[in-house]
This record gives C-alpha cells, sequence and structure tokens, in this order.
C-alpha cells in the first residue's frame, strides 16, 4: 500500500515538473522574448529587484551591475530574453551616415569639463569611451553607428559654409578640389596632435576630410598662377563699334586703364596684365594677411599694378615710351619691382605684361614718322650693304669658278705626268723581269746539267756496286763450300732440269762396278 502511495506521489511530482517546465518556456517565449530587427539595437533599463530595491545610477553616468537606471551595452538584431518585470527594454534604431555627411556627437551624461573646454576626447564605446559631457573631438564618417541614445546624440551634417567677413569658412564634409588646399582654422587647442588655436601652417591637399565644425574650419584657396589685367575702355559709337583714329589705333576712353604724365607732360594711358600666383606652402600667410584671393587681387596686385606703372612711367618721355628698347627697359623695370613687392608678401609673380601704351595722336604721329624715316634710313643702308654683299658674292663665284678651271688643267697635267712615271716604271719592271727569267733559265740550264752528272755518278756507283755485290757473293758461295770444285759442282746441279730424277749412291775408289749389283734394285725398269 505504500508502495502505491510513494508512485503515485513520484508521478504527480513528475507531472508537476512538467508542467512547471512547460509554464516556465511559455512565459519565456511569450512574455521575455523581444525581437529586434536588421538596423535596430535593444536598450536595457535594469528596475531593480521586487522587494528589495537596488542601487539607484547617478544621474551623470549610465548603470554599472546591479545598479538601477539604463545600461550602456545595446544588444543587436536577434533574439533576446529579458523579464519584463525587472527591465525597461526598448528597440532604438542604429544611426546611419550616408555618403557626403558626418556625424557630430554629443555625449549627454559624464563629468563636467573643465571651464572653457567644449570638445571632448573619445569614443562611441570601448576603452576610449568618452566619459565627459559635451561634444566628442572625433566626427563620424558614412556607415552605421550602434550608440546608445541615451548617452550620445548624433547631429547629422553635410558641407557647412559660414561667411566671416571677406572669407567663406567651411566645415562638416569638406572636397578640396584639385588646385586648391584648405588652410585650417583650428577654434581651440588639441593637445592630442599638439596643435594651438588659430590658423595653421600645414595645408590640407585635394581630398575629402570630415571636418567637425566646432573644432576646425577650413578656407578653400586656389593655388598655382591666375591673370589680372587693368584694360583701358575703348571709345565706341552709338552701335557699340571701336572708334580709332587716323593711323587706325583704337581710341580710350580718358582716365581709364592706368594713366599717368610724362615727364615731358604728356597724358599717357596703358594696358597691364599680371601673371601671379600662389604655392601651397604660402596659402596659411595669405589667408593670415589678407582672408582670401579675392582680397589679395583688390588690396595688393591691383593698386600695386597701377603704382608701380605710374611710377616707373611718369620718369620716361613719351617718346622712350613708344620706341623699342627704351620701352623694353620700361617693361623690365615694372616686371622687377613689380615681383620684389610680391615676393615680400609671399606672392609668387610670373610675369608683368605691358600690354598697349596709348600715345596721344600728336605726339604719336612725328614720333612714329621720325622712327618710320630712321627706319627707312636704316632699310636703305642695309639695302647698300646687301647690294655690295651681292657684287662680293659674284666675285667670288667667278673666284670660284676660274679656281675650279686652274684645279682641272692642273689634275690634267699630274695626271699626264702620273701616266709617263707609270709607263716608265712599267717597261723598268718589264727588263728587269727579263733580265731575271734569263738568269733563272741560265741557274736552270747548270743544274739540269749537274742533275746529268750526278745521275751518271749515281748510276755507274750503283753498278760497280752491284758487280761488286755478285763477285762478294760467289766468293762466299766458294768459302761455304768449302772449294772452287764443290761451288761448281752445286752451279752444275743447279742448272740441271727439275725433271731429272738423280739418285747418288756411295762407291770406293774403284769399286763402281763391284757395287753396281747392290743398287741395282733401286734402278727404275722400262
Amino acid at each position: 500500500m505504500s508502495l502505491r502511495r510513494y508512485q503515485s506521489w513520484a508521478g504527480l511530482a513528475f507531472s508537476s515538473l512538467w508542467i512547471i517546465l512547460g509554464l516556465y518556456f511559455a512565459f519565456m517565449w511569450f512574455f521575455c522574448r523581444v525581437y529586434v530587427g536588421e538596423g535596430h539595437s535593444l536598450q536595457l533599463r535594469y528596475k531593480g529587484p521586487l522587494l528589495f530595491g537596488g542601487v539607484e545610477a547617478p544621474a551623470n553616468r549610465l548603470a554599472n551591475e546591479n545598479e538601477i537606471g539604463v545600461r550602456d551595452k545595446l544588444r543587436g538584431p536577434g533574439r533576446h530574453f529579458f523579464n519584463p518585470i525587472y527591465w525597461q527594454r526598448k528597440i532604438v534604431p542604429d544611426t546611419v551616415i550616408m555618403p557626403g555627411y558626418i556625424g557630430v556627437v554629443t555625449c549627454k551624461v559624464g563629468d563636467e569639463l573643465p571651464p572653457g573646454e567644449f570638445l571632448v576626447d573619445g569614443d562611441l564605446q570601448g576603452e576610449d569611451q568618452a566619459r565627459h559631457k559635451g561634444i566628442l573631438r572625433k566626427v563620424f564618417g558614412p556607415g552605421r553607428y550602434r550608440a546608445n541614445p541615451y548617452m550620445f546624440d548624433f547631429k547629422i551634417v553635410g558641407l557647412e559654409r559660414r561667411q566671416v567677413g571677406n572669407q567663406q569658412k567651411t566645415s562638416g564634409w569638406v572636397e578640396i578640389p584639385t588646385g586648391f588646399v584648405g588652410v585650417v582654422t583650428m577654434q581651440t587647442d588639441n593637445d592630442l596632435l599638439g596643435l594651438k588655436a588659430g590658423i595653421q601652417e600645414e595645408v590640407l591637399q585635394p581630398g575629402l576630410y570630415p571636418v567637425n565644425p566646432k573644432e576646425q574650419e577650413i578656407d578653400i584657396i586656389g593655388v598655382g598662377y591666375s591673370e589680372s589685367s587693368i584694360l583701358s575702355r575703348k571709345q565706341t559709337d552709338k552701335a557699340g563699334n571701336t572708334l580709332y583714329d587716323d593711323q587706325g589705333e583704337p581710341l580710350a576712353v580718358p582716365g581709364s586703364g592706368i594713366n599717368f604724365p610724362s615727364n615731358d607732360g604728356f597724358d599717357i594711358q596703358l594696358d597691364f596684365t599680371a601673371i601671379w600666383g600662389l604655392m601651397p606652402e604660402d596659402a596659411a600667410e595669405i589667408v593670415r594677411l589678407f582672408g582670401n584671393l579675392e582680397a589679395v587681387e583688390q588690396k595688393v596686385i591691383e593698386p600695386q599694378s597701377e603704382s608701380i606703372c605710374r611710377n616707373n612711367g611718369s620718369k620716361m618721355g613719351a617718346i622712350e615710351l613708344l620706341i623699342g628698347e627704351t620701352r623694353e627697359e620700361f617693361q623690365t623695370a615694372v616686371s622687377e619691382e613689380f615681383r620684389n613687392e610680391l615676393s615680400e608678401k609671399r606672392i609668387s609673380m610670373l610675369y608683368g605684361l605691358v600690354r598697349h601704351t596709348y600715345i596721344p595722336q600728336a605726339v604719336r604721329v612725328p614720333i612714329q614718322l621720325g622712327y618710320v624715316s630712321e627706319e627707312l634710313r636704316l632699310t636703305r643702308d642695309e639695302e647698300t650693304k646687301t647690294a655690295r654683299i651681292e657684287a662680293d658674292l659674284r666675285e667670288a663665284e667667278r673666284r670660284v669658278e676660274l679656281e675650279a678651271e686652274r684645279v682641272v688643267v692642273e689634275t690634267e697635267r699630274k695626271r699626264a705626268g702620273k701616266m709617263a712615271e707609270g709607263e716608265k716604271l712599267a717597261k723598268e719592271i718589264a727588263a728587269e723581269t727579263e733580265r731575271l727569267v734569263a738568269t733563272i733559265d741560265r741557274q736552270t740550264a747548270d743544274l739540269v746539267a749537274k742533275k746529268s752528272v750526278l745521275i751518271g755518278r749515281a748510276t755507274a756507283g750503283a753498278k760497280q756496286m752491284e758487280e761488286e755485290a755478285k763477285a762478294d757473293k760467289f766468293r762466299l758461295a766458294v768459302q761455304a763450300f768449302g772449294s772452287p770444285g764443290a761451288f761448281n759442282k752445286w752451279e752444275f746441279a743447279e742448272q740441271l732440269p727439275e725433271a731429272l730424277d738423280l739418285k747418288l749412291f756411295y762407291a770406293g775408289e774403284g769399286t763402281l762396278w763391284t757395287d753396281l749389283d747392290s743398287i741395282q734394285p733401286t734402278l727404275p725398269l722400262k
């Protein structure tokens, strides 16, 4: 009975456990589950326990572990499970910065900055997270950022322009085009980079720059050479056509362009063009002194052009400003003085050109006529020199022709002499050759005679040696056989026919006939 009761209680406990687990998972899934979509984050605020209150976080910072308040860390996209009893859950969108814009971030919690400071060093998260209230010095370029909105406030800005007097200050998403540089004006010190407030000497090269409007402003200044001209206005008729004098020179409006009296009292007008420019290393000084290039042109280029031309032109007469050599001296003096004046202000000048000089017709015509007559005289002199030179040329040509003929005759004479010398030398060589041939023939005949004598002597010697050898042969043979008779017998035997069958037998003296019986059986029978 007790066993059944135990099994019943065990089954009830097991069933209760499954029910509790099911209720727990249902509670977690339906009440605690939070789904965070793409491009959003989950912000959490801890409410504290139900029965015993937790420690409230100070208002100037985010809550740490076991503190009541908003937590620093944001949860990314996905499913998250947090009990709504303990946690306040809030889905917040991520901050998206599009191309061409930057994000200027303000930190809303943290310690107060020292007096006089308003920029905060630091980042959105990590070990370098900002710890003070204020605007972050760092700006954030295009992209997606997961920043806690309780702590950080994003302000998205593009290109910002601010007019300060004659200067246009830019910040935000700054683009410096080719041919320009950026002059940086720091609005506060930057101890991390060692920069002080004010205009910086180092300029920004062409490119894209995210610039914090609260820290820096950029003056975009063109570098290279540009042209500035002071031109006289032309007189025109009612139809707007330019008027000309009797010599075809355009008539200038009195008082326009650069005008001054010459040292002989005539009113002179001229056009002047300056080719001037700015180098990148001088851009900061130009912004500091003048503000922009328009101010440089208005305050330096145009006034100095007029002043230098007037000062130098008033020292010269009208004739000197019209004639080429003295006019060139005036051009050189103006250019050099203008270049020196601009270099003191760190402005580069390439050329200073006096383009046209307007001289009154009453002065210009006599000068031009005198100049033309002088030119005509010089032309006549040159023509006379040319005729003289041409006559000299003709005489020289005749001399050349005469010299050519003389060279031909002399060449022919030398050729005939060389030919005669050649023939003489050839005959001498032929005679010498014949003499040498005769000498060689005689020497050849002597050699042939000597050859015949030597051959006869050699033949006789050989015959003698041959006979001596034969005699020596017989002498040796006789010695070998012991006596001349034995040798004769051997010679006799050698002369016998080969078909003869000769048998030898021994017989004593006087016993031939008696010994025939003993050899008879050996004799051949017929």
